[in-house]
């Protein structure tokens, strides 16, 4: 497990000086993840520069080259959607720059941009009678770009841009004995989201990350103790 020592570092580095705004708002939710990015001095007008440079990184990572749908929130998560376009996956997706233009036709300060894009990790397919096979698998991620005054300042907590990756089952698969092909694939997709991670903090220019989970353990935590039971 020489690889956990690297991996540990790149999940808890950047972002300490905002980690305290969280405490009271994950304890209680379920076991998805993200992690939020906050930009130097950041203006409305740049933010759809910004959302633009991490979608595209994507690609680089195990993603896809467009994105699948476009929503943009006015106010808060409550009200209803000033705008939403699906395009699909694949060779339905949208080219990113068109979805960007699309949806930044609707702009004010309290607004939210929200974009949804394939990552693909390993999963494994689960057939009765038969040894867990490992496949490359598409799951929708949620990229979000926050208005100063959306939600009234949900930026200082949850940062300028949030990347919601959802469930972290692909790095734990808590209910799956693991061989050595399992943790081999659970191993690529630890390396492939701080790859990911450490690319969207250094080239968007990001002052801080902070990649949080929503029951309050860091996923690092989380996944040292799955290895640990593992050995």
């Amino acid at each position: 497990m020489g690889w956990w020592v690297a991996a540990r570092a790149g999940f808890e580095r950047g972002g300490e000086s905002n980690r305290g705004g969280f405490a009271s708002t994950i304890v209680e939710m379920s076991d998805t993840f993200s992690l939020s990015l906050w930009y130097p001095q950041m203006q409305m007008a740049a933010l759809d520069e910004k959302l633009g440079a991490v979608l595209r990184l994507f690609a680089e990572h195990g993603g896809e080259r467009g994105v699948f749908s476009a929503t943009v929130w006015p106010m808060n998560w409550r009200e209803a959607l000033v705008y939403q376009q699906v395009y699909g996956l694949g060779e339905h997706a949208c080219q990113i720059d068109i979805a960007l233009e699309e949806a930044f036709e609707f702009v004010h300060a309290d607004y939210a941009w929200e974009f949804q894009i394939g990552w693909t990790l390993w999963e494994p397919e689960l057939v009765p009678g038969r040894p867990t096979e490992w496949e490359r698998k598409n799951r929708l991620v949620r990229v979000l770009g926050y208005g100063p005054e959306f939600d009234e300042g949900a930026w200082a907590q949850e940062g300028h841009i949030r990347v919601d990756f959802g469930t972290d089952d692909a790095f734990l698969q808590e209910d799956l004995a693991l061989d050595d092909r399992g943790l081999k694939c659970i191993e690529e997709n630890v390396r492939q989201l701080i790859a990911l991670a450490d690319a969207l903090e250094k080239e968007t220019g990001a002052s801080g990350r902070l990649l949080w989970s929503e029951l309050g353990e860091t996923l690092a935590d989380r996944l040292l103790a799955r290895l640990n039971r593992v050995q």
